[in-house]
């Protein structure tokens, strides 16, 4: 049996798209296939490793679990959408400083989970940011690096705005 396609319109890192897209067709699927963004990982497919983490509307979303169809009219945003995003580069400067990449798989997840910690909680303590972590693994680093790179940046955006 054949499935129905449907239309999906969205808007993908900045440009509006609109796709036929099958019912089943998960939103990490979709970016990695149709719109050929493989920064998004796909790990577990179950939620819970964090590798497929995305934006959506502002908010971080497992992708694996996300069917594309029900992202209708969203503004996604994966890892290749961070580009000219000044936090996220503040970011990533302090991964690689703090030694908080190794195999890299669960990187992007992690940078766009981080940016979220960044935004939403700028007064967080060590133990709020490995909290918000929580639903990112890695199994390479130990989050000691991954914990003292947030931790830096969000101290640098403190002391911006105190001396600002």
């Amino acid at each position: 049996m054949q499935q129905t396609k449907h239309t999906l319109q969205l808007n993908v890192n900045g440009t509006n798209i609109q796709r036929e897209v099958e019912p089943r067709t998960h939103l990490a699927d979709f970016l990695r296939e149709s719109e050929l963004l493989t920064g998004t990982n796909l790990g577990c497919e179950h939620g819970v490793c964090g590798a497929c983490t995305i934006e959506m509307n502002t908010a971080p979303v497992r992708s694996c679990i996300t069917y594309a169809i029900t992202c209708q009219n969203a503004k996604i945003r994966t890892i290749e959408g961070f580009d000219s995003d000044h936090i996220m580069t503040q970011l990533k400067l302090a991964f690689t400083r703090e030694h908080a990449l190794q195999c890299g798989y669960c990187t992007s997840g992690m940078l766009v989970s981080a940016h979220d910690i960044v935004i939403r909680k700028p007064n967080a303590s060590a133990d709020e940011v490995r909290q918000a972590l929580a639903g990112n693994l890695c199994r390479c680093t130990g989050y000691a690096g991954i914990v003292r790179a947030i931790m830096s940046v969000l101290y640098a955006q403190a002391n911006a705005t105190s001396n600002g």
